[in-house]
Formats: C-alpha cells, structure tokens, sequence
C-alpha cells in the first residue's frame, strides 16, 4: 500500500513563496512521472505541472516562470515550489505520482495526495 502526504500549504501574502511537499510512503522503489494539480473553490481541477521519468517538464501558462516541479527519488519525495504567488494561485494543491512498486518486475501504479489548502491573500 502506498500513500502520498502532502504538506506546505499555509496562507502567504502576494508576492510570497511556498514550497509543498508531498512524502510517498509504503512499498516504494522509485517515483516516475509526477503531476501537480489544483482546484480553486467552484472551479475544476486543473494541472499546472508536470514532470516525467525522462526529465521534461510542462507547466500551465498560468504558473510558468513561477513554479518549479521536482522529485527526489532517494527521499521519496515530490515538490512545488511556488512563487510570485498570486491571489488567483488559492486552491487545493494535489500531489499525483506514478510510484514503482515492485522490483524486478516493474509495476507502476498512479496514486493521489489529499490535498492541501493553499491561501494567497493580503
């Protein structure tokens, strides 16, 4: 069993920087592809970074030049930096990731964060 906790969120005033983390724990033997995904009250969900196992990145026009996705496979571990906040960044930020879980035989499966409450307000 696999789990993604998600940690960082907090309220920041415009212009600030917050950096989220989200810990993969259980049977894990690497994280691959990672997305970032958020969801601002009474919108859809929308991703806003990605990054995959061959290092290529792509990010919503909205947040590009502003945040940064990142995975540390020796920690377990997938990141968000975020900054220049804006006060339109305030959503739930969800950590996704497609996690090996088993070796030699590689399987992957793709699991989810729960979330966590990102505020940007004066």
């Amino acid at each position: 069993q696999v789990q993604l906790v998600e940690s960082g969120g907090g309220l920041v005033q415009p212009g600030g920087s917050l950096r989220l983390s989200c810990a993969a724990s259980g049977r894990v033997f690497g994280i691959t592809n990672i997305y970032w995904y958020r969801q601002a009250p009474g919108s859809e969900r929308e991703l806003v970074a990605s990054i995959l196992s061959g290092g290529t990145t792509n990010y919503a026009d909205s947040v590009k030049g502003r945040f940064t996705i990142s995975g540390d496979n020796a920690k377990n571990t997938v990141y968000l930096q975020m900054n220049s906040l804006k006060p339109e960044d305030t959503a739930v930020y969800y950590c996704n990731a497609d996690v090996v879980t088993s070796i030699p035989q590689i399987r992957s499966q793709n699991f989810w964060g729960r979330g966590t409450q990102v505020v940007v307000s004066s």
